[in-house]
């Protein structure tokens, strides 16, 4: 993403999963918090690089927290193979554990941001988390990939941001997810799934729900 990114490799449940940190841009105060961006399908290429899920990297490291991406399974250094958005779940809560480990970061607060395919796996990490008594500040979806995946309810304090005339996932299909959770959504006017020329209107609209 840019030179101060970190990337490393972590041991998860079938092998090594490859990940990317970027440190809390806080004046010399210690971060609010760590955060934890997913990524889109890997089948279609996605990967921590994705320049959405860059945007929302930066958008985090902005707002003072240490973020985390990784890729997938099969992408990258990361081992295994692709499973549905299943075993991703397990990689996903391993990252977590380190990033937990980390020294002053065992229990400050934690936001999970998922783009297109990771909102779906992010979603029953949350729940899995949750049940389990976990706490999380809060979760911020992106393209969320209610017309494909079996996207899990979410907490009511979730920013749910959607493209106008996102052609990957029906807006309406977002609303459809929505709509029992009494879920608001935030429509970016004239926004595509990749959200060209619009990442900027992302990045605000997520600053703007901090303040």
């Amino acid at each position: 993403m840019n030179a101060q990114t970190e990337k490393f490799l972590i041991d998860g449940p079938v092998g090594k999963i490859e990940c990317a940190l970027d440190r809390a841009d806080a004046n010399g105060q210690p971060a609010r918090g760590i955060a934890l961006v997913a990524h889109p399908h890997p089948l279609f290429g996605g990967t921590m690089d994705n320049k959405v899920a860059q945007t929302l990297a930066r958008t985090f490291v902005q707002l003072g927290y240490t973020t985390y991406r990784s890729n997938f399974r099969g992408v990258g250094q990361t081992a295994g193979e692709h499973d549905n958005g299943i075993a991703e779940q397990d990689d996903l809560l391993a990252l977590i554990d380190h990033m937990r480990a980390q020294p002053g970061q065992a229990d400050v607060p934690i936001v999970l941001a998922g783009f297109s395919f990771g909102t779906f796996v992010l979603s029953h990490v949350a729940k899995r988390m949750l049940d389990a008594g976990r706490e999380i500040e809060r979760i911020v979806f992106v393209g969320t990939a209610a017309s494909r995946w079996d996207v899990a309810p979410v907490p009511d304090t979730t920013l749910v941001i959607h493209g106008e005339v996102d052609e990957t996932v029906p807006i309406q299909s977002v609303y459809d997810w929505a709509r029992p959770q009494e879920l608001p959504v935030v429509v970016i006017p004239g926004g595509e799934h990749f959200f060209h020329r619009k990442l900027h209107i992302l990045k605000r609209v997520i600053v703007d729900a901090w303040r």
